[in-house]
Parts: structure tokens; C-alpha cells; sequence
């Protein structure tokens, strides 16, 4: 299962839909096409050693809990999810919401606007999950923290088969998704 199929399965999207104003299927669309550019964002931004422990940092500060056994969106802190965004896309966020939001049956760039702060914690909290091991933020590992080098080994696992030619969702977001994160987040932000 790809990381982009494993985070959907835990949020419920009649809820999702709901807060969105949209209905559940809509909302699955725009999920599929905003998770991989999240963690598309998330991946550059951890391609260097510096990028990695600063990421390493953030993921210590998120609980993997939020997402083991279905995410209660009550729970989730858009405030805290826009600041994520703005971090992993930088001044290319505008950009990101505007193609992912042209993608046929995604429902605009409002909904992506609105959807990517609701996301971001979330995925954080599985990136957190996957990391320390199904643990909270208290288990973070010391070591690659400090390194980065087991995160970004990590994060290759994780991430390859949804900006991989794996097919997937990758694939599913389309070509003109995958030519924006390549040329936006190639260099990743620190």
C-alpha cells in the first residue's frame, strides 16, 4: 500500500467533505492529488543533510498517534497545518495550490487552499509514526535527528513510490503535477 493510500485509509472522508463543503468523493479526489504534493514538498525539503535535521526536528514536535486507528479531524490544528504548508512549499505555495486546484475534478483552488492545512498535520503525524516506529513524539531516535541520514533513508522508502515511476499517485496526479514538483521543490527549502 503507498503512503498516499495508507494516510487516506485513516481519514474519514465523510467529515473531510463535510468541512470542506464538498461531498466525499470530491473530497477524495483533491485528497489524492494533495497528499503527494505534501509529501513531494516534505521529500526536497529533507534532501540534504541540514533540510533532513530540520525535518527531523518538526516530526519530533507531532504525535504519531493522531493517525493510528482513523484521525479524528476535530483534532487536527489548521493553524498549525497552514504554518506546515508554508514551511514544505515557501514562496512556491501559491503556485502548488494553483495546479493542483487546475487539475480536472479536484474542485478548484479554494478547496485546495482549504484542504492542505487539514492535511499537513496529518501527514506529519504518519511521517511521525513511520519514523519512531509507531511511537508519539517522546520516542523520537536521537540519532538520525542529529545525522539525518536515517531520515532521508527512511523518507526514500516511504516517499519513492508516490513521486517514483511506480505508478500510483503519482501517476494519478497527472503529468502536469509531477513536472510542477520537479521544477518547484527540486531544490527543497531549509
Amino acid at each position: 500500500m503507498s503512503a498516499v493510500d495508507e494516510i487516506l485509509s485513516q481519514i474519514p472522508l465523510q467529515q473531510l467533505a463535510g468541512q470542506l463543503g464538498v461531498d466525499p468523493q470530491t473530497a477524495e479526489q483533491a485528497t489524492r492529488q494533495a497528499l503527494p504534493a505534501l509529501l513531494g514538498g516534505i521529500q526536497a525539503n529533507t534532501a540534504d543533510p541540514g533540510g533532513a535535521a530540520s525535518f527531523a526536528q518538526a516530526v519530533q514536535q507531532h504525535d504519531g498517534g493522531l493517525v493510528n486507528g482513523g484521525v479524528d479531524l476535530n483534532q487536527v490544528d489548521t493553524n498549525v497545518g497552514q504554518q506546515i504548508v508554508g514551511h514544505v512549499f515557501g514562496a512556491n505555495q501559491g503556485q502548488v495550490v494553483n495546479q493542483l486546484g487546475a487539475i480536472g475534478g479536484v474542485g478548484g483552488q479554494d478547496l485546495i487552499q482549504k484542504l492542505l492545512p487539514i492535511l499537513a498535520p496529518i501527514v506529519m503525524s504518519y511521517l511521525a509514526s513511520k519514523l519512531m516506529g509507531g511511537g508519539g513524539a517522546a520516542a523520537a531516535p536521537a540519532a538520525p535527528a542529529a545525522g539525518g541520514g536515517g531520515i532521508g533513508d527512511v523518507l526514500g522508502g516511504l516517499l519513492g513510490s508516490v513521486l517514483g515511476g511506480g505508478g500510483g499517485a503519482a501517476q494519478q496526479a497527472g503529468p502536469d503535477l509531477g513536472s510542477l514538483l520537479g521544477g518547484l521543490l527540486g531544490g527543497g527549502r531549509k
